[in-house]
This record gives structure tokens, sequence and C-alpha cells, in this order.
């Protein structure tokens, strides 16, 4: 039986919990940002979150944690800007998809 995807609310936890670690660390506007994709992970596309699911599978947990976890840091400091959930998925997926070749 195949692995379910990772849930959308995996996601929204992973946005609020960089959005609280920004508002400790007094970058307001990183916390604005990671609330916004927060908001707006309700919205990501099953697909996406299948492709992730797979991905992230392939090749391993930590490999993925190591392309996932610069990308947020770099939301709450203001080295990145995404409009939508789904963006940072995307940028996520050409991240894993660079490892896997």
């Amino acid at each position: 039986m195949a692995k379910p995807a990772v849930s959308r609310d995996a996601f929204r936890g992973l946005f609020a919990f960089y959005a609280a670690k920004a508002h400790h660390d007094h970058k307001h506007d990183g916390e604005h940002r990671l609330l916004k994709l927060f908001g707006s992970a309700e919205d990501i596309p099953d697909r996406l979150l299948e492709q992730w699911s797979e991905g992230a599978e392939l090749l391993g947990s930590e490999t993925a944690g190591r392309i996932l976890e610069p990308r947020a840091r770099q939301i709450a400091n203001d080295g990145v800007h995404y409009d939508h959930a789904s963006d940072f998925l995307h940028a996520l997926l050409r991240d894993l998809g660079q490892k896997a070749q």
C-alpha cells in the first residue's frame, strides 16, 4: 500500500513553526510573510502534496529536511518572497528534482 501524501496541515504547521521562530527573533516582516503562507496552505493542490511526498520518500527525510529548512529560513530572513504556499512547494520540488539527478 502506498504511503499517503503529506497533509496540508503538516505544511501549515511548518509555516506556523517558522512564523513563531521569526516572532521570537523579532523578524516581524518574515513572520507576516510566513503567516500569509500559513493561510494560503489551505489551497495547495493535492498533486503538489503527493509529488512532495514521493520525492521526499525517494530521497529520504534527512535530504528533504536539508532542502526545506533553508528555504523556510530565507522567508523569515527576507531573502525570498512567495505569493502562495504552492509557490513555495514548487520551489521545493525543483530542489528535490535537482537532488535526484
